[in-house]
């Protein structure tokens, strides 16, 4: 099991939004490079990069940002957020990035996806953000006309290395993982899921955990992180099934 740290991107500061509400905004820390460090120096073997404004307004918009923690960390990164042409994978890709992700996209245009995944095998996730499970696209901002399960099995023999499945009633709001809808969602593919969303305590780290058998790896935890209702030390035994009574004390 792998647990992402976010880094959410949002004028160029790491930031924490509530349900995608660019409104409702936390920052945590002016400079992202430096909170990418940190994650990677907590031990963290991956780390999840969402360019916000990028997402809401259809082209990357944080560059600067993304390329610095590329350069500052050793881990690899998936990148989502406004990423929606061939030209912008490949660039993303050159840059460093270990893993694109596709959200808009894959609905809009579903063919790049797979044009992606042939071109850059193990590099394209597709990121699939569902309220009251009917996907939403462009920032979460329109309804997509289409349900999570059914976007995943559009992509079923295309490659796609994993799909990052967001809840966005829970997102950012510590109410706990949708654990049941990213388990049915899994059981509908055979790509590889992590979950994304209201994660708060250790509790939701042991119920990903759990969920392994139905095709879920991993999990995405951004505010309980940064409100320190979770530490990377005692998330990351979870994870690596080593959290044990001791821990607590």
């Amino acid at each position: 099991m792998i647990i992402y740290p976010a880094i959410d991107l949002k004028d160029g500061k790491c930031v924490r939004l509530v349900q995608g509400d660019m409104t409702r905004d936390t920052v945590y820390n002016e400079n992202p490079a430096d909170q990418a460090h940190e994650w990677a120096r907590a031990g963290f073997n991956w780390l999840h990069i969402v360019d916000l404004d990028g997402a809401v307004h259809g082209s990357p918009e944080n560059q600067h940002a993304v390329r610095d923690i590329i350069k500052t960390v050793d881990v690899p990164v998936q990148l989502g957020g406004g990423i929606r042409t061939h030209a912008q994978i490949e660039h993303w890709l050159a840059e460093g990035v270990s893993r694109v992700i596709l959200g808009t996209a894959a609905v809009r245009d579903p063919d790049l996806v797979r044009q992606a995944c042939r071109e850059f095998p193990g590099q394209i996730a597709v990121g699939i953000d569902a309220l009251g499970g009917e996907v939403m696209v462009d920032g979460w901002i329109d309804a997509a006309n289409i349900q999570a399960n059914e976007l995943a099995q559009h992509f079923e023999d295309a490659g796609v290395a994993t799909i990052i499945y967001t809840d966005i009633e829970r997102d950012g709001t510590g109410k706990g993982v949708n654990v049941v809808s990213t388990i049915s969602l899994a059981q509908s593919t055979s790509i590889p899921v992590i979950a994304s969303g209201g994660a708060h305590s250790l509790e939701d780290i042991k119920l990903v955990r759990e969920a392994a058998e139905y095709g879920v790896e991993g999990v995405i935890v951004g505010r309980a992180l940064y409100d320190e209702t979770i530490t990377p030390k005692d998330a990351l035994a979870v994870a690596a099934g080593t959290y044990t009574a001791a821990n607590e004390a």
